[in-house]
């Protein structure tokens, strides 16, 4: 479970967090056997983990911050601001089982209860999104931006080529659209820029005869593409940052 939620935060963009173990409170249930079993597995399970870059996993002892019905282990990230958030989670629950009166029978044939463990990657998924878009000012990566790449026609005779171009972005897997409004060319880029497609791939005469696109990557001009170049190029960013199924 460290290992998924480390393998989410640096997809995510996150390298920079802190991890709490928070230790039994004053208040709490489950016997002292229970607690000390619970809080030493955590504490040698983190000492084993590493770090993004391979380094042992650093944590603080967070003594009586625990859940009462259990410790835990909480992941604070830190966004471009220095701020830090309270995301991944996981948590020793000595509760639920009790309540939900579950046994399960052990190697002596006898019934045992069993300890549950709760496990939050990122917390509220709306919060999360609003962190996101702090933290990269709104121009995510593009396998996660919700259009990853922009078909602006120069004119209306371009616009089959436009259209082409879209279908091999589709096929490809890659989130596109195409502004073919009676905007000015140069009103169309700047409302694809100002929506942070990360691509816009303007097409015109020169682009429609040499089957390519013109490239424009967060607002800076890559130059001209082959289309299937550009298309691979594009696909292979997103299937580097993609998560696992």
């Amino acid at each position: 479970m460290i290992g998924f939620i480390l393998k989410v935060l640096k997809t995510f963009g996150f390298t920079k967090f802190e991890v709490n173990l928070s230790t039994r409170p004053e208040k709490s249930i489950g016997s002292d056997e229970m607690w000390e079993r619970a809080e030493s597995t955590l504490s040698r399970v983190l000492d084993a983990e590493k770090g993004p870059g391979g380094e042992p996993l650093a944590y603080v002892l967070n003594l009586g911050d625990g859940a009462f019905y259990g410790p835990k282990i909480d992941f604070h990230i830190r966004d471009v601001m220095g701020r830090t958030w309270q995301c991944g989670t996981i948590q020793v629950d000595f509760a639920m089982p009790e309540r939900l009166d579950i046994t399960y029978t052990g190697a002596d044939n006898e019934e045992h209860r069993p300890v549950m463990i709760h496990r939050a990657l990122l917390g509220s998924i709306e919060r999360f999104m609003g962190i996101l878009l702090e933290h990269y000012g709104g121009n995510l990566p593009t396998w996660l931006a919700p259009v990853q790449a922009l078909v602006i026609p120069i004119a209306d005779r371009h616009a089959a080529y436009g259209h082409e171009v879209l279908g091999a972005l589709h096929q490809a897997g890659i989130r596109a659209d195409l502004d073919d409004r009676g905007e000015s060319m140069g009103r169309r880029i700047r409302d694809g820029q100002l929506q942070k497609v990360p691509y816009l791939l303007v097409v015109g005469d020169k682009e429609q005869e040499s089957r390519e696109v013109a490239v424009r990557e967060r607002g800076e001009q890559k130059g001209s593409a082959l289309l299937a170049d550009a298309v691979t190029r594009i696909a292979a960013e997103i299937g580097e940052r993609r998560l696992p199924a």
